[in-house]
């Protein structure tokens, strides 16, 4: 935006040590989504759910608790995933534990673990972000011969604005086969378009709401979701 090289250079200087000022800030965040439908990666994971979201950052540094529960169906599996990330510009990279209801918590033995590890790499362009995963330990899919897979997938998210609505259009794949997405070979698994609107509720108050319409070209399935979100 600045034109002037001197206005540039004072502007950058000025810049580099505001940043250097926010990055020391600690922030946290406490929220939760209601959501019509569990949908994950075009996998129906349960019904009307709620998903609590508990994090800390600092310095590009974050750790987030995430976890759903059903409302509608109590037998819908329950889940908790802890998040370690690191991002700094475009570039993340991070690990996350997944812990499905099943097990115990604390059962970490591969024929008896509800836990998968999983570990991502990506980038955001601004227009488009691509973030690569990847399963490296835990309760992962197997291959057609049985093998554990490393399950991977793949996915591209492009944001826009259109008609007074904030959008988020995503494909999503998996590349090889694996059990643990249903996928015998290379396989589109998430086309999605999601809309997002904040709704005012006083002057200093205001609750985000979504819609989204997912279809999973793999398993033939279509959803379409509705939530908010309540933040503090």
């Amino acid at each position: 935006m600045k034109r002037l090289f001197f206005t540039l250079a004072a502007c950058t200087m000025f810049g580099a040590a505001t940043t250097a000022v926010a990055q020391e800030k600690v922030e946290a965040t406490v929220s939760t989504d209601i959501v019509s439908q569990y949908i994950w990666r075009g996998t129906d994971c349960g019904s009307l759910s709620l998903q609590p979201t508990l994090g800390i950052s600092y310095a590009g540094l974050s750790l987030t608790a995430w976890g759903s529960v059903g409302l509608s169906v109590p037998e819908d599996v329950k889940e908790l995933d802890l998040t370690l990330a690191y991002s700094t510009g475009g570039f993340s990279i991070g690990v996350t534990d997944y812990w499905f209801s099943g097990e115990k918590y604390f059962v970490y033995t591969d024929d008896k673990t509800s836990h998968v590890f999983e570990a991502f790499i990506g980038y955001d362009f601004g227009f488009l972000s691509a973030t690569w995963y990847t399963n490296f330990l835990g309760a992962d899919g197997t291959t057609s011969k049985g093998d554990k897979a490393y399950s991977s997938y793949f996915e591209l998210c492009a944001p826009f604005t259109l008609g007074g609505l904030d959008w988020t259009a995503t494909v999503g794949c998996v590349p090889y086969t694996t059990s643990y997405y249903g996928a015998d070979g290379f396989a589109v698994t998430n086309i999605g378009l999601k809309a997002a609107k904040d709704i005012k509720i006083t002057d200093s108050f205001s609750i985000p709401v979504f819609a989204g319409l997912t279809a999973n070209p793999n398993t033939e399935d279509m959803y379409l979701v509705v939530g908010a979100t309540i933040g503090l």
